[in-house]
């Protein structure tokens, strides 16, 4: 069954006694993949930019699995990163397979990632520990007006993306407009993209306007 991209990064505008928009972030509570993980990004990445694209990854922005993204006030980083540290501070490292990639209808390219029991509990786990810290005063994005069954997700959690929604993936392009674009996807589906790894560790960012981290703000690494 063909899936549709939904946006990771929730451009989202306040309601009602908005905050200013400098006063609230996009902060990505995501899972650290291991060095096999992370090799097949970079030679995906490689292969693309033989083609004349170029990658999240090609241009600095580390590999990671959205587990939790939404918006915060400034001032809850601090807690934020409290309570993440206690709820994986006994974590252990788990399986982590990439199993394919994916062209969207607006032409982002995932490689895809298995949702696991394991990995699903994980991010179920940091839904729960890192909501209570995020802004309020956010709306819908306009495309969620397609996607009604989201709703719910959303007005309760911050993110669409969570719980049944979760839809674990690595981005390595965004909005991809090169002509050779459709071809080199269509080698990807014959030859599709597999690696096996673990998840070494959560990690807490703040992500641009595609979900790409552009300052960690903490790493808890996990027991083997």
């Amino acid at each position: 069954m063909r899936r549709y991209f939904m946006p990771v990064c929730l451009a989202f505008m306040a309601v009602a006694q908005p905050l200013r928009a400098e006063d609230t972030v996009s902060i990505d509570v995501y899972a650290i993949p291991s060095k096999p993980i992370v090799d097949l990004v970079a030679k995906t990445s490689s292969d693309l930019a033989r083609q004349g694209m170029t990658t999240f990854y090609a241009q600095g922005h580390a590999a990671h699995v959205t587990l939790y993204l939404t918006r915060y006030p400034v001032s809850s980083e601090a807690q934020l990163k409290a309570a993440v540290a206690r709820s994986v501070k006994d974590c252990r490292s788990l399986p982590l397979v990439v199993e394919g990639a994916e062209r969207t209808a607006s032409n982002w390219l995932f490689l895809r990632v298995r949702r696991s029991v394991a990995l699903q509990r994980l991010a179920d786990e940091i839904t729960l520990t890192a909501e209570p810290y995020r802004s309020r005063d956010i709306t819908p994005p306009a495309w969620m007006g397609e996607y009604p069954a989201k709703l719910p997700a959303f007005e309760r959690y911050g993110s669409p993306n969570v719980f049944m929604q979760f839809d674990p993936h690595l981005t390595l392009l965004a909005n991809e407009t090169h002509h050779g674009f459709p071809a080199f996807v269509a080698e990807l589906e014959k030859s599709p993209p597999k690696a096996n790894g673990t998840v070494e560790g959560v990690g807490i960012g703040i992500v641009d306007a595609n979900g790409q981290v552009v300052k960690t703000l903490a790493e808890y690494r996990c027991a083997p």
